[in-house]
């Protein structure tokens, strides 16, 4: 007992942090932005205790693993198709009880399509409606614009010579 008259303050090291400092420091959450006291044993802590916060926390590490981590890719999409599998009527029954989220469902579908109309088409090998054409001689030119996205499509503009 000889010793504790020495020490007035405990002047214990952790990490280049004196223990009291390290208590009172004070970090901002990456979630709701609030201050908060970090837990000390806990260096790189960046989220605080409340439950968004650590809701938030969790689907960030979910959200890094699935892009880093194969094998971790690999267990979520095999655990989500046998829960699949054991549940195959699940969302024919949850559209069923819930016309709201059927009614969301179309009119954004409704959204999609006339977005989805409105856009130029940009396919590989598709070909255009058939027109008859008549015989003749013909002078074709190159057609641009920035609607023409085919690849292997000649895009011309046809003009009727006249015969002399």
């Amino acid at each position: 007992m000889w010793f504790l008259f020495f020490l007035d303050k405990p002047r214990f090291k952790i990490d280049g942090f004196a223990q009291e400092g390290a208590m009172n420091r004070q970090s901002r959450c990456a979630h709701c932005r609030r201050r908060f006291a970090p837990n000390p044993r806990v260096k790189s802590q960046r989220f605080c205790s409340n439950t968004p916060c650590q809701r938030a926390r969790k689907a960030q590490w979910q959200r890094d693993k699935m892009a880093t981590d194969p094998d971790y890719q690999a267990n979520q999409r095999d655990a989500r198709q046998t829960w699949q599998r054991q549940h195959p009527d699940y969302w024919r029954h949850y559209r069923r009880r819930r016309p709201d989220y059927r009614e969301r469902n179309r009119l954004l579908q409704t959204h999609r399509d006339q977005t989805r109309r409105a856009k130029p088409l940009a396919k590989m090998d598709a070909s255009g409606a058939v027109t008859f054409v008549n015989p003749g001689i013909y002078h074709l030119i190159p057609a641009t614009g920035e609607a023409l996205a085919k690849m292997d499509a000649l895009p011309i503009t046809c003009r009727l010579i006249p015969m002399p």
